[in-house]
Parts: structure tokens; sequence; C-alpha cells
């Protein structure tokens, strides 16, 4: 199966990979313009969601690819509002998703990471 690396990056690590029919996305964080998104964890989601809309476009998809996420919230208490973000980015046949509580790595208050499926 062949490869293929999507974006930039200043760490280690491919903003997207494909293989095969498959897109893997890496975490995206709420940064807009080089600086963290500001009004809560709705505003960062969606920075979040535009960001995966983003790399995904460099690899040929779009959100409607989108078969998985995994997510993670600084704070369970967020829950709702994250949901209700997100929701409005998967009107129907959301994707499969884990969501957990955990400390994340900079001061955000969410990340997602994404598989899509597109057959080449």
């Amino acid at each position: 199966m062949s490869k293929e690396f999507f974006g930039s990056a200043q760490v280690p690590l491919s903003p997207a990979v494909r293989a095969g029919d498959f897109v893997f996305v890496s975490g995206q964080v709420p940064m807009v313009d080089g600086k963290k998104a500001e009004g809560g964890v709705a505003a960062e989601t969606r920075a979040v969601l535009d960001n995966i809309g983003a790399v995904l476009k460099m690899a040929g998809c779009d959100m409607s690819d989108v078969i998985k996420t995994t997510v993670w919230l600084r704070d369970r208490d967020d829950f709702a509002a994250f949901n209700e973000a997100y929701g409005a980015y998967f009107p129907t046949n959301p994707p499969a998703r884990s969501t957990a509580e955990s400390r994340l790595m900079i001061d955000i208050a969410v990340e997602i990471e994404a598989i899509a499926y597109k057959p080449l």
C-alpha cells in the first residue's frame, strides 16, 4: 500500500497521511492564523473542525468523508457546548466518535483527530 503525506508541520508529524482509501488526520488544535481561538469550547471546537476540513481538502476529501473521530476535552463540563458545536459539522450521518476528558499538551479546551474514507 502506498502512503501519501499532506501538509507540513513545525513538529515531527504529518497533518494527514493517506493510506489507500483512508486519510488519517493528526490531532488538530484550535489555532487560527497562529493564535488560539477565543470564545470558549464552542469557538475552539469550530476552529478545530475548520482546521480538520482544511487538512482534508489537501487530501481531496471533505467533512462528509469522515468516518471516525477521537476527541479530547480538557473539562467534562464542556461536553454539552462542545457537542452542540460539533454536531453542526455533521448534521446527518455523523462519524463514529470517542470522547475522553484529558489533560492536553497545551492550554486548549479541545483536540480532535479524524479518519476519512475516500476511495481513490
